[in-house]
Formats: C-alpha cells, sequence, structure tokens
C-alpha cells in the first residue's frame, strides 16, 4: 500500500542510540508543541503536563533518575536531541475541568450561559473516581492518546523516537518535583535522530501481525 501515512509509520522504530551531535530544528520543534497541545482526550479533559527536556542541566536530571533502574534507557537521556516527560494528573477534579469548560467559552465553543450545563460531561470523570478522589488510571489512558500522536507527528517530520516506560517514577518526582507539582510520570518519549553506526534497530524489518489476527470487519 502506498500512502503518505502508511508510509510514515512503515519508516517509524523505536531508535535505540541517538547521535547526540545532530538536534531537532526551533521550526520542526514548534510543529511538534502544537501537535501535542491538540491530542485528543476524553471529555476534552486534558489531564496532563508536558516537560520537554532540552537544556544540559535538565538532561542531567533525567540521567540521574536512572541511578536506581532502568539504566538501559539512561543514555538517551543525553544523547537525544530532547526527551518529553509526559505527566498524568491522578486526581483530577471539577475545578480543573473548570478551567476547559471556561477556555471553551473563551474560544466560542460553549455558549456563556451554557457553562453549567458543560458539566455535565464530568461524570465520566465521576465514574473513573474511587472513594478516595484517585482517577489516575483513567487519565493515564488519556495520557496516552496523547503520546500515540506525538509519535505520528514525530514520524511525519521525519525524526526518530523511543517511547519509554523505563523510568523511574518516584525519582522523576523527586528530582523534577517543581515542574510536575503532584502530576506523575510513567512514561518518557526521547526523540532525535539516530546513530547510523550504533543503532541496530534500524536496520531490521519491521514485524506485525497480519491484519485477519487484529483487524475484524463485522
Amino acid at each position: 500500500m502506498t500512502h503518505p501515512i502508511i508510509n510514515d509509520l512503515e519508516k517509524r522504530y523505536t531508535a535505540k542510540r541517538y547521535n547526540s551531535d545532530k538536534k531537532v530544528s526551533a521550526e520542526d520543534l514548534a510543529v511538534l508543541y502544537e501537535a501535542m497541545r491538540l491530542s485528543p482526550s476524553s471529555i476534552n479533559s486534558q489531564p496532563w503536563k508536558f516537560i520537554v527536556i532540552e537544556s544540559d542541566a535538565a538532561k542531567q536530571r533525567l540521567h540521574d533518575s536512572y541511578e536506581n533502574m532502568f539504566q538501559f534507557n539512561q543514555p538517551h537521556a543525553k544523547a537525544a536531541s530532547h526527551t518529553i516527560l509526559f505527566a498524568y494528573n491522578p486526581a483530577y477534579k471539577r475545578e480543573d475541568y473548570a478551567a476547559v469548560v471556561d477556555k471553551g467559552v473563551e474560544d466560542a465553543r460553549t455558549p456563556k450561559e451554557e457553562r453549567e450545563q458543560a458539566f455535565g460531561a464530568f461524570a465520566f470523570v465521576d465514574l473513573n473516581t474511587d472513594e478516595k478522589g484517585n482517577n489516575a488510571e483513567w487519565t493515564k489512558a488519556q495520557l496516552y492518546l496523547a503520546l500515540g500522536n506525538t509519535m505520528h507527528t514525530l514520524a511525519r517530520l521525519g525524526i526518530d523516537s523511543t517511547p519509554m516506560e523505563g523510568v523511574d517514577k518516584d525519582k522523576l518526582g523527586e528530582l523534577f518535583a517543581d515542574e510536575l507539582n503532584g502530576y506523575v510520570c510513567e512514561v518518557a518519549l526521547a526523540f532525535g535522530y539516530h546513530h547510523e553506526d550504533e543503532d541496530y534497530n534500524a536496520a531490521l524489518p519491521k514485524s506485525r501481525l497480519d491484519m485477519d489476527k487484529v483487524l475484524t470487519v463485522l
């Protein structure tokens, strides 16, 4: 099949080694960040923070977060052009959704006189919130929608990426406490340009289950 979307996904793979000398351009970063901002989420909740690791100081902090576990991902902290910490709100509340509703009013999506009715959608949050106010499972699920969108955008831009669930959420919570401010990071995305001599995964053929194993049309 020949199509730009399929070409993007055929070429996309998980980079294993990065060329630290190659950086993503400001122009591509601007496109990427706007695409991330436009990511979908249930009831447009947007229960996330995207923390971009760009400076040498921030990369050192990220590098240090691997001191206890997942050291196989540690080289990406400094070699990749950038890394994004995808963080979710583990206790999403009505006041969090109020910011979304009010932005909808500001953007003329929701008529001002219908502001209170707009909170009806918050019932989806209530359905996924326990008696202690925890809805982390639901908000984390929204975060992965943004992660997938980001990865495809990078593929469209011809930029390599590495999704990493191999991160120490507790150490990240300690080293990036000010930036996370109560949000939780359990997945990160390194991106940049792979090392042509050291990235063994680049030359391997793509492998996926056959269509009839994963898709049923009724």
